[in-house]
């Protein structure tokens, strides 16, 4: 008799990890779960919910029937991601974690670690897709395209991909609650967890204070005039329009205002009035750090889309230039608020290309 293909699984507590794993029991793989727990700097935080989610893949696994070991990830986190996360933050960027948890994490340790317990696949509950071809792993959005997570996935390889499952990219958020619901697995109503990957639901700006001390300094218009006064620079991000604590301008505009630059040389939020203020659009930029799905980098002059952030729809555009650690985007109508440290994700059509960190 064949031995089963075994998979081990990332179950994070939530419907869509579980409703993974009970496909790939149903489709006759030997299911290993693994719960990873990434961060316990404040573990009786009243926003972190790790103890819950525990429980929650426990009782999960018991109902699927398959085991589940939990692993401690939370060193290699903080040195690989968390420590990254905060440099970028005081260089005045906006980094995306989740990508390099993705990237180094879950896709990494967790990948070394299936492989150590004899996973001929490691598997995760993203609404992403993989297709074999011409020899290669192609990386696709998943086909809900309101969940679709490839954006958060662009780092990944070829040694990554062919060794990984995605079992629900091709359903609808819908039909994963129904199939939860239908089994009953005790989390089908669970809500989605919306936080950043290690930071959970809790207030950004309260958090970050606790690794990062305030650098009060002045906000200003584009014409210099000073408006108020902001607490630190790494606190605030490209359009942003909450937590300025400025109104309208007395006689003028009575529209909200919005962050358009970082200023770190004297430490000066620069603002404007108006989300469609035309400095808020740029039609291209700069990108480093960049990583192909495929090892090799696309052709410039084609028109391809990106997102310059996760949920934006896929803006038109064409690489001008590209070299091994550069590349320039050009795009088919202005982008807003494009914010260095975020990611630039490449598209042709379904497939993910890769992209790199935004610098401008």
């Amino acid at each position: 008799m064949m031995k089963k293909k075994r998979v081990v699984i990332g179950m994070s507590g939530g419907v869509d990890s579980s409703v993974a794993a009970l496909l790939l029991k149903q489709q006759g793989y030997d299911v290993v779960g693994l719960f990873m727990k990434n961060w316990e700097d404040d573990d009786t935080d009243e926003y972190c919910s790790s103890k819950r989610d525990l429980i929650d893949a426990a009782s999960v696994s018991d109902v699927i029937g398959i085991p589940l070991e939990a692993v401690n990830f939370s060193a290699e986190y903080k040195e690989k991601v968390f420590s990254k996360f905060l440099d970028e933050y005081k260089l005045g960027q906006t980094p995306n974690p989740d990508v390099l948890c993705n990237a180094e994490i879950k896709f990494k340790a967790f990948l070394d670690h299936a492989i150590e317990l004899g996973a001929d696949f490691i598997a995760t509950g993203h609404y992403a897709q993989i297709r074999k071809f011409n020899g290669m792993c192609q990386l696709l959005k998943g086909e809900d395209g309101t969940k679709d997570q490839s954006y958060f996935l662009y780092r990944l390889n070829q040694r990554q991909l062919t060794n990984t499952l995605f079992p629900i990219g091709h359903l609808y958020k819908s039909d994963v609650r129904k199939i939860a619901q239908d089994f009953n697995l005790p989390n089908h109503s669970k809500k989605d967890s919306t936080g950043i990957c290690f930071i959970g639901e809790r207030p950004f700006r309260e958090f970050l204070s606790r690794y990062l001390p305030h650098e009060p300094g002045e906000i200003r218009t584009q014409e210099g005039k000073i408006i108020g006064e902001h607490i630190g620079l790494m606190y605030y991000t490209i359009g942003q329009r909450q937590g300025l604590g400025i109104g309208g301008t007395k006689g003028g505009l009575d529209e909200p205002w919005f962050v358009l630059e970082k200023v770190m040389t004297n430490n000066t939020l620069i603002v404007v009035q108006g989300h469609d203020h035309p400095k808020l659009f740029q039609p291209k930029l700069s990108a480093s750090d960049l990583t192909w799905v495929s090892g090799k980098a696309p052709h410039c002059g084609w028109v391809y889309s990106a997102k310059t952030r996760y949920r934006q729809t896929d803006a038109p555009c064409s690489i001008e230039e590209i070299s091994k650690a550069k590349c320039k985007i050009e795009f088919a109508q202005p982008q807003w608020a494009v914010t260095p440290g975020q990611s630039v994700v490449i598209y042709e059509s379904k497939v993910c290309l890769g992209g790199g960190i935004i610098t401008k």
